[in-house]
């Protein structure tokens, strides 16, 4: 179908109203990118619905297309309505699991999602997407992100056997960072045109749903000016990371996405310079909190809690929380 750009031929409407009416136009001949005119398209759907008798400037071709457009939204065959949005995540803990086999299952999840938008964008059908959130702890491993630098693993192909980790070069975001029993880790794999379509505000939530976590455990954990996770004393001497994130997005799609220490291994940190951040200390919450162990169930509800409030989202229990 031919690329129409947005045109300003209406005589009669008001400029708003012509620009607002334009991008219908485009979202409705460039359909790869319709979704980001959804809501524009709700905020007309009654005018054009009441306005039929457009008066346009000797433009058939544009007149033909606003009477199509009419014929779609009599007949809802766009995704405007907001029930079409699925707020309902599916939330599944994995206990221990092999990362390279939990990252497959991530890939499944996230390639579910893709082909189901791609299927409502070709075939203008209106099938809703799903989310999930998965919580795993790993068998020690350490995984680097696709603008790493290997020079950040301290340890040879050797050592990692003798230290019975793994190694995996993955396709998120940031850098070098260790995963272990003791550390949970959450898989956010969302549809966010479900929710808002803002990366960065997607990233802040997150880093929120840590913040708010700790806490209610008496611990002020904060953002760090161009360093990613969460951090205790941050712009002190003795700054160090709880938290590490790094995530990966495609057509509004995410997936991978944080690793809070609450009972780790801390000595296995010391094999890397974690997130490629060097002179900064990384610690757990049963450090911070001087107990040996601390209840990872309990830190899991507390942070389902805090993300269903910020996302407004439903929690799906697909399996019960691992201790």
């Amino acid at each position: 179908m031919k690329r129409i750009e947005p045109r300003t031929t209406y005589t009669e409407l008001g400029s708003y109203c012509n620009i607002l009416h334009c991008s219908v136009i485009y979202a409705l001949k460039n359909y790869k990118t319709y979704e980001k005119y959804n809501y524009t398209l709700s905020l007309l759907r009654h005018y054009i619905l009441e306005n039929y008798n457009l008066n346009l400037q000797s433009d058939e071709s544009l007149k033909e297309q606003i009477l199509e457009l009419k014929e779609k939204l009599n007949k809802n065959q766009f995704n405007l309505d907001k029930q079409s949005l699925n707020k309902t995540i599916k939330i599944e803990d994995l206990g221990l699991k092999d990362y390279k086999q939990t990252w497959d299952y991530q890939e499944q999840l996230f390639k579910s999602i893709i082909d189901t938008k791609i299927k409502n964008r070709r075939e203008n059908t209106n099938l809703k997407t799903y989310n999930y959130f998965l919580f795993v702890e790993h068998p020690h491993v350490y995984t680097l992100g696709k603008s790493g630098n290997i020079s950040n693993l301290l340890l040879n192909e050797q050592q990692l056997t003798a230290k019975g980790a793994k190694f995996y070069k993955i396709n998120r975001g940031g850098d070098i960072t260790y995963h272990g029993p003791g550390q949970i880790v959450g898989y956010p794999i969302l549809d966010l045109e479900n929710f808002f379509t803002d990366i960065h505000k997607y990233l802040r939530f997150l880093e929120e749903v840590i913040i708010l976590t700790l806490a209610e455990y008496g611990l002020k954990a904060n953002r760090s000016n161009g360093e990613t996770g969460v951090w205790l004393d941050v712009g002190t001497p003795f700054a160090r990371k709880i938290c590490a994130m790094g995530v990966r997005a495609s057509r509004w799609v995410t997936m991978h996405g944080f690793a809070l220490n609450v009972n780790a291994n801390l000595g296995y940190f010391d094999n890397i310079i974690p997130c490629g951040i060097r002179g900064k200390a990384v610690t757990s919450l049963n450090v911070e909190l001087g107990k040996e162990l601390i209840d990872q169930t309990e830190v899991k509800e507390k942070l389902l809690k805090h993300f269903t409030s910020l996302f407004n989202a439903e929690l799906l229990r697909k399996t019960p929380l691992v201790k």
